[in-house]
């Protein structure tokens, strides 16, 4: 069963092509990753199956329908739901209010008409969110520019949920965080997964994608160059991939010669 699936995309900014007949699919609650060098296309992928840039040629479905005509906010109603890798969260504000950010709950006076924002309600919510993922905060009522790296991700993966996703995608979200907080983010993926929630995660720590992973599929130069199964693989099968096997071994035979 494919809960998402990319048909021969192209993407073109002017007279450069950054993708070449992409296929990528992704299975309800499988966990995929997508690595690649630096101008592989991988962020271009992402931003075309979120609808933020509208591809050239091919098709993206959705439990088999359509999307490719499907602006941002419709492909997030229909359970699309990105992290960027800075985040995007509001530091003076506190947790529950970058969780709700932009549809904050409110009071209805006599019932009837809206009033003011239900605070209350926000933080219950977002506390319940947090514990759902097993996030550890140290308050819900500080800034979040005053968390660690580990902490803001744990806020805008609860962010995500809040809108009820069946595929999240996250792009580095364990670059620049400690040791500790590396594993804190691989469980909160690994909590995803057993909720039924497919994730694409977008990283060049290896390790981390091997941990966690389903599958991985490798970008090179705009086209898919190995989409492996990832018990049935090996870092050094990843990287040769990356590279490219002639670039590998040029560059073995020019090392050996050295």
């Amino acid at each position: 069963m494919t809960l998402l699936e990319v048909r021969g995309v192209t993407k073109r900014f002017g007279p450069v092509d950054v993708l070449h007949g992409v296929d990528f699919s992704v299975g309800p609650g499988e966990v995929v990753g997508l690595v690649g060098d630096n101008g592989a296309g991988k962020s271009t992928l992402m931003k075309t199956i979120t609808g933020i840039h509208a591809a050239d040629a091919g098709a993206i479905l959705l439990d088999g329908r359509d999307i490719t005509a499907l602006d941002p906010g419709a492909r997030r109603d229909l359970g699309v739901e990105m992290i960027y890798q800075d985040l995007s969260l509001a530091g003076q504000q506190d947790a529950a209010s970058n969780i709700f950010l932009g549809r904050e709950p409110v009071k209805r006076l006599f019932g009837l008409i809206p009033g003011f924002v239900d605070k209350a309600r926000m933080d219950r919510e977002a506390g319940a969110m947090l514990a759902r993922i097993g996030a550890r905060l140290p308050s819900l009522h500080r800034p979040v520019g005053s968390f660690s790296g580990g902490q803001q991700q744990s806020v805008a993966i609860a962010r995500a949920l809040t809108f009820n996703p069946r595929l999240v995608i996250m792009d580095e979200p364990t670059a620049a965080l400690a040791v500790r907080e590396v594993q804190g983010v691989l469980d909160l993926i690994r909590r995803l997964k057993a909720e039924g929630i497919a994730v694409i995660l977008i990283s060049h720590r290896l390790n981390d994608v091997l941990a966690v992973t389903d599958r991985i599929v490798v970008l090179r130069h705009g086209r898919v160059d190995a989409d492996l199964v990832t018990a049935r693989t090996s870092m050094t099968e990843v990287v040769r991939h990356i590279v490219g096997g002639a670039d590998m071994a040029e560059a073995a035979a020019h090392e050996s010669k050295g």
